[in-house]
C-alpha cells in the first residue's frame, strides 16, 4: 500500500501543530503516513481540494468546519447532531465526517472540579459541537456572541443566549460561570480580546478557572484572567486529545488512544 496522505485544512493554518503531532505518531508507531498542512481559502472548495491532493484524510480548523460537514457524503451520529466536523476519512471514495474537537475539550476540562456553569466567548464551529457535548455532560451552557445571527440555532436547542448588547442590559445582578471559555480565534494573531472588557471584568472574577482555546501562547484572555489570579489552561490538551482520536480515525482504529498519546504529546515538548 503506497503512503497514505493526510492534513490539516485552515486559514490561518501556519501555526499549526497538528502536523507535528500526527508525523510524530506515525513514525513512533510504524504507520506510513504523512501529514502536511494546507492553506484553503476558500471553504467551497474543500471536497475538490481533497480529491485533488489524493488524501486519505483531514483535520479542518477555523473557518472551515460547517464547509467541511457539508462536504461529507456520510456522518458520525455525533457529528450529525452537532452540525460540525472537524475530521474526515476517504473510504472508497466516500468522504466520512467525524466531530473530534468535543470529546477532546470534554476530556481537557475534566481536571477542573465543582464546575456546573460555563460561560462560552463566541457561537462558531468549535461552540456548536462542545455545547453539545457538555450539557450531556451535566454543564450549564451560556452562550455569549457579538452578534445574534449564530446564536439562533442555540436557542432554537434551548440554551442560553446572549449578545454583548444583552448581557449588559440583561443581567442586573451577574449570574456566576464556573468557567469562562474563549472559543473565538480573538488573540491568536492579535492582542484582542473575545469580549468587550466591560463584561470581561464582570464574569472573570466570580469564575473558577477560564480556558481559551487557543494554544501555544497566553492571549489576552488568559493575561486578563491570570490578573485576577484564575487558575487558566490554554487549548493544548484539547489540541492533543482531538488529535489522538483523529489519529484513529486515519488509522481505522489500529492503535489505542493509550498507545496513540506518547508519540503524540512529544510534539508539545519539542
Amino acid at each position: 500500500m503506497p503512503k497514505q496522505l493526510f492534513a490539516i485544512f485552515g486559514n490561518p493554518v501556519s501555526h499549526s501543530k497538528s502536523p507535528l503531532m500526527h508525523n510524530l505518531s506515525f513514525q513512533g508507531l510504524g504507520f506510513d503516513g504523512c501529514y502536511t498542512r494546507y492553506l484553503l481559502e476558500d471553504g467551497a472548495t474543500l471536497k475538490k481540494t481533497f480529491f485533488d491532493l489524493g488524501l486519505k484524510g483531514i483535520n479542518i480548523t477555523v473557518p472551515h468546519k460547517e464547509h467541511a460537514y457539508n462536504a461529507c457524503d456520510e456522518l458520525d451520529p455525533f457529528a450529525k447532531k452537532v452540525g460540525a466536523v472537524n475530521t474526515i476519512v476517504e473510504k472508497e471514495g466516500k468522504l466520512y465526517g467525524y466531530n473530534t474537537d468535543a470529546p477532546g475539550f470534554l476530556k481537557a476540562i475534566s481536571e477542573f472540579k465543582d464546575i456546573k456553569t460555563v460561560l462560552f466567548l463566541g457561537a462558531g464551529g468549535t461552540a456548536q459541537s462542545t455545547s453539545s457535548i457538555l450539557r450531556d455532560a451535566g454543564y450549564e451552557v451560556t452562550l455569549l456572541n457579538r452578534s445574534s445571527g449564530r446564536l439562533e440555532r442555540y436557542k432554537d436547542e434551548g440554551f442560553e443566549t446572549y449578545t454583548f448588547d444583552t448581557f449588559i442590559s440583561d443581567i442586573a445582578l451577574p449570574k456566576v460561570y464556573d468557567l469562562v471559555i474563549n472559543m473565538t480565534s480573538a488573540g491568536l494573531e492579535d492582542d484582542s480580546l473575545p469580549a468587550p472588557l466591560e463584561i470581561l471584568k464582570q464574569v472573570i472574577p466570580t469564575a473558577k478557572a477560564c480556558v481559551d482555546v487557543i494554544y501555544g501562547k497566553e492571549t489576552p484572555f488568559l493575561k486578563l484572567a491570570k490578573s485576577y489570579g484564575k487558575p487558566t489552561k490554554d487549548g493544548s490538551d484539547m489540541l492533543l486529545y482531538q488529535g489522538i482520536i483523529a489519529f484513529e480515525h486515519f488509522t481505522n482504529h489500529q492503535y489505542s488512544f493509550e498507545e496513540i498519546e506518547p508519540h503524540m504529546k512529544k510534539a508539545f515538548m519539542l
